[in-house]
């Protein structure tokens, strides 16, 4: 064998456009003793590209927390698996399809939900909840509207044909995604503890069984072209975007779960990035066996398919499973029943090597080491940026006068404004276990047939992670804590969806790696480990990066559905209050970015013992019946979150605080706090244990009829404030 890689044969050209350095090539021709023919190449590439075999990042998310009481099952399955009481479990993942999304957005987002479905019900889970994090260039940017619409239209066509509640999320406008959209889609199943499912193949000579749709020409280098930056040429890449059919899906959903109750799987993996290369290898490699497949029985439907098409195909809606021989019939006949391909393409050996045949013609034979555990791991270079400094805000700038009109701009704005023209392209409802609808802190859905809940929320504030990555990340994670906390549920544990530009770039690496650390301090402190994620780089185009954007995905639970907080105001007369101090701090908030049109200041800092202390008055105080609403104080500070309490109540308010600044207070951002309507008869006994548990407790105002008013600046009607913020979205779609 050669030591030099310019004397290989194969070109090096060829090499590049699998997305492989030519390192990278020299370590396979090492490992193979030989150079891979076509088909072992494009596996390669499928298996040693960024977006499955996580190579830039594999050493940082090993510092994650992933560990805890309730943790049944972290990262390295399909999904998490979190206990919630009485022998049921939560399954949950968020991934990341914003490469196709943003080439062509209905298939790209559709896709992406099924994706998602699958890898929860591939663990045994019924799917009950869909949640998305989406992110989109400058509303002003020629795609933004046909991105939108084509995003929503996917996620809302694929939920709702497959009957799967989607019910709730997050979608930020901002143009450092001009250039690259994000599309973050996250599914929460049900099952119990003792029939969760795995992907470890097992069983010597046991079938490999091909369940699903047939196989096509449709996402062919799916994961390797979610792998690189993007340019001028983008839209040549349509062919790489696959095809989804939610009406299979739900055929498959029923078929698997039905099969699952029969005892005859031993191990099954979802046909997601890279499709049967992936399934097959990380079935083999977690059971440390061999898989043997027989490509010419491989369902298709396309002629003329080569070997090397059959393994990178990213088709939708098709499972891998091995099963017990002696159930192979029975299985059959239950696929059969439901109208999908069965069939059984290959076994499971001794050799550890992924051995293809096709047509009597050995096409591949790989070790499963070389593919998985010598796939490479990098610890790139990286440089942490300074945090953008503390901004002294000119005063004169500042007039509290215009508050209210202020107020009006902002509810207004697309970061802030009503997202009920997207939800209500959702099927929220379907199943009939939601009890808290999208437009709260978090999503509530029953657990079936109980009178317990898991809430659900998805979150991040990427400019807060531009700016000071390290309190981005801890501000990514404690907002669905809170979000959690302000519904009635104990927070559990959490998803993530990391997505950065170029990890190259020693400046982005630096992004990464701070934003885990900061992560990592908020999991651990809060007692809220991460379960399951999802890492995309390389989300650039032309050299421009997106802003860090870790979405997080939190899951909690609401023992008592009686117990179930939402933000709405309920009663006239109520005590307004707020939990948690402030600082008045106006960087890098809603209010400069909105009302002064600037992006300037440091991202404020979490004292994560005082949003601990504060998330623990909160809840026990949920669990007591003390509040009547609950909101936590996030984008745009405090009178915004009181402006949603007051417009999804319709409720007015009226406050009567003394602050030297009432603008920096009334829209500073500063962490852990939250608002919360109370009777007036349980004012002073709350004062007394909010001083016991040295909580701050402060009374603001109480509400009212129909006005929102502020002492001494003025008063709108709540009917105007309702108007202003569901109008954005209805003006920039017609």
């Amino acid at each position: 064998m050669t030591n030099s890689i310019w004397q290989f044969q194969t070109d090096q050209s060829l090499v590049e456009n699998h997305g492989l350095k030519l390192d990278e090539f020299t370590k396979i021709v090492e490992g193979l003793g030989r150079e891979p023919n076509l088909t072992e190449l494009g596996i390669f590439s499928a298996m040693w590209n960024e977006h499955c075999s996580y190579k830039s990042s594999k050493f940082w998310l090993k510092k994650l927390p992933t560990t805890g009481e309730r943790v049944v099952q972290g990262p390295g399955e399909n999904a998490g698996v979190i206990d919630i009481d009485d022998g049921d479990v939560a399954v949950f993942k968020m991934e990341s399809h914003n490469h196709p999304s943003f080439i062509e957005p209905y298939q790209g987002a559709a896709t992406g939900v099924g994706g998602i479905l699958r890898d929860v019900f591939t663990m045994g889970a019924r799917p009950v909840a869909n949640l998305n994090a989406l992110r989109f260039g400058d509303p002003g940017h020629p795609k933004t509207k046909h991105l939108l619409s084509g995003v929503v239209g996917g996620i809302g066509g694929y939920g709702n044909c497959i009957g799967i509640p989607t019910v709730g999320g997050e979608v930020n406008f901002h143009s450092s995604y001009n250039g690259n959209i994000l599309v973050n889609a996250m599914t929460v199943g049900i099952a119990k503890k003792d029939k969760i499912f795995y992907s470890a193949a097992a069983g010597i000579g046991n079938p490999v069984v091909y369940v699903g749709s047939k196989t096509g020409r449709d996402g062919i280098h799916g994961a390797t072209m979610a792998s690189a930056e993007f340019d001028e040429d983008s839209e040549d890449k349509k062919p790489t975007v696959q095809v989804g059919d939610p009406f299979t899906e739900k055929l498959l959903l029923e078929a698997c779960l039905e099969l699952m109750k029969e005892e005859a799987i031993i191990a099954i993996q979802d046909m997601g990035a890279a499709g049967l290369t992936s399934s097959s290898i990380e079935m083999a490699s977690k059971g440390n066996v061999g898989i043997e497949i027989d490509l010419s029985k491989v369902p298709m439907r396309a002629k003329n398919m080569s070997a090397y098409e059959l393994m990178l195909s990213e088709s939708q809606e098709r499972m891998l499973m091995v099963l017990d021989p002696t159930k192979e019939e029975m299985a059959r006949k239950i696929f059969k029943k439901w109208d999908l391909e069965f069939e059984v393409i290959g076994k499971v050996t001794d050799t550890k090597k992924l051995v293809l045949t096709m047509d009597n013609k050995e096409e591949a034979s790989i070790p499963i080491n070389i593919l998985v555990e010598d796939a490479p791991e990098y610890q790139r270079e990286y440089v942490v940026n300074e945090p953008s400094p503390l901004v002294e805000l000119d005063h004169d700038e500042l007039d509290d006068n215009n508050i209210l009109e202020d107020l009006l701009k902002m509810i207004s704005h697309p970061n802030l404004c009503s997202r009920k023209w997207i939800w209500e392209q959702y099927d929220h409802m379907v199943m009939a276990d939601t009890i808290v609808r999208p437009g709260s802190d978090a999503a509530v859905v029953r657990v079936h047939d109980t009178n317990k809940g898991i809430a659900i929320s998805t979150d991040c504030s990427p400019t807060y992670c531009k700016h000071n990555s390290f309190e981005g990340g801890k501000h990514a994670v404690v907002e669905t804590w809170r979000n959690i906390i302000a519904s009635g549920a104990l927070p559990i544990a959490i998803t993530d969806c990391m997505n950065f530009g170029n990890p190259e770039k020693p400046e982005i690496m630096g992004q990464f790696v701070e934003c885990i650390r900061g992560m990592g301090e908020a999991c651990s402190k809060l007692n809220y480990p991460v379960v399951s994620g999802n890492v995309s780089f390389y989300n650039e185009t032309n050299g421009e990066g997106i802003y860090p954007t870790p979405a997080i995905g939190g899951v909690g639970l609401i023992k008592d559905l009686s117990n179930t907080m939402t933000i709405s105001l309920k009663k006239e007369g109520s005590y307004i209050c707020v939990i948690g101090n402030s600082n008045n701090h106006l960087g890098n908030s809603q209010y400069l970015s909105i009302v002064k049109n600037k992006e300037i200041g440091s991202t404020p800092s979490i004292d994560l013992e005082e949003e601990l202390k504060n998330g623990k008055f909160v809840l026990n105080c949920i669990e007591q019946n003390k509040f009547e609403a609950v909101h936590d104080i996030a984008d745009g500070g405090l009178l915004i979150a009181l402006a949603e309490m007051s417009i999804y109540g319709k409720k007015g308010v009226n406050l009567d605080i003394n602050k030297s600044s009432l603008t920096e207070y009334l829209f500073g951002e500063d962490q852990s706090r939250y608002l919360v309507e109370i009777s007036k008869d349980s004012f002073e006994e709350l004062l007394l244990e909010a001083e016991k548990d040295k909580v701050f407790f402060e009374k603001i105002g109480f509400t009212q009829a129909d006005q929102f008013e502020i002492k001494n600046i003025g008063k709108i009607k709540v009917e105007e404030l309702i108007q202003a913020h569901e109008s954005w979205f209805k003006k920039f779609t017609n």
